[in-house]
C-alpha cells in the first residue's frame, strides 16, 4: 500500500508535547515532582557544587564577674559570664565559623568585625541567622551540626535540650540535626581553672 505520510512538527514546537498535539494526539497532564525538574541550562547542573561540604569552628571567651552567660542562645544563671564579641556566646560563634567555613565564606570576624561598635553586646542569634542565609544562598542546607562546649562550670547537662531547641529554632531546622555536648579538661588549662569557656563545632552541609 501507499506509505504513511509523516506530518512534520510545527517549526515553533518547544517540546515533545507540542509535537504530539500538532499531529492530533491527546495530551494528559500528571502531577510532577521537583526531583524530575527539567535540566536546560548549564547552571541547572551545578557541576562545581559538591553534594556535601564540611566545616569546623572553634572559639574561646574569658569568664568574668558582672557579665551574663549566654550559651547556644540560652541565658544560664552563673556567678560569671563571658566577655567578648557581642554577647560572647562562644558556642554560637564556633557554629557560625563552622558554617561559614563549609561554604568558603570566611569567618565571623570578617562579617561582624569586633572592632565595629554596632556589634557590641548584640545577640549572637543575628550572626547565626546570617550564616544560615548564606548557606541557603549557596544552595545548601544543614545536614547536621555537632557542638562541644568545654568548661568546668556551670553544669550544662540540664540545659542541653533547651540549647538544641534554641539553635534549631534560630536555624529553622529539626532539633534532631543539632547535637550539643559538654566536657571538662579535668582541671587542666584555662578552662580547668575556670578562666574561660571554649567551644568547637563541626557541620555537614548538603546540597539542596
Amino acid at each position: 500500500g501507499e506509505p504513511r505520510r509523516k506530518c512534520p512538527p510545527p517549526a515553533d514546537a518547544g517540546d515533545d508535547a507540542q509535537v504530539a498535539q500538532a499531529i492530533g494526539l491527546e495530551i494528559a497532564l500528571v502531577e510532577g515532582d521537583e526531583a524530575l525538574h527539567k535540566l536546560t541550562f548549564a547552571s541547572d547542573f551545578q557541576p562545581s557544587a559538591p553534594p556535601v561540604r564540611v566545616g569546623t569552628g572553634y572559639d574561646v571567651h574569658r569568664l568574668v564577674e558582672g557579665e551574663e552567660l549566654w550559651l547556644c542562645g540560652i541565658r544560664i544563671e552563673h556567678s560569671h559570664g563571658l566577655s567578648g564579641h557581642s554577647d560572647a556566646d562562644v558556642a554560637i560563634h564556633a557554629l557560625v565559623d563552622a558554617m561559614l567555613g563549609a561554604i568558603g565564606a570566611g569567618d565571623i570576624g570578617q562579617h561582624f568585625p569586633p572592632s565595629d561598635p554596632q556589634w557590641r553586646g548584640v545577640s549572637s542569634d543575628r550572626f547565626l541567622i546570617h550564616a544560615g542565609n548564606l548557606v541557603a544562598n549557596a544552595g545548601y542546607c544543614l545536614g547536621n551540626a555537632d557542638i562541644t562546649i568545654i568548661c568546668e562550670s556551670p553544669r550544662l547537662g540540664p540545659h542541653r535540650e533547651a540549647m538544641r531547641a534554641r539553635l534549631a529554632e534560630i536555624l529553622n531546622v529539626d532539633p534532631a540535626v543539632i547535637a550539643v555536648k559538654a566536657t571538662t579538661t579535668e582541671k587542666l588549662g584555662f578552662t580547668g581553672r575556670s578562666e574561660g569557656i571554649a567551644a568547637q563545632a563541626a557541620v555537614c552541609l548538603c546540597r539542596m
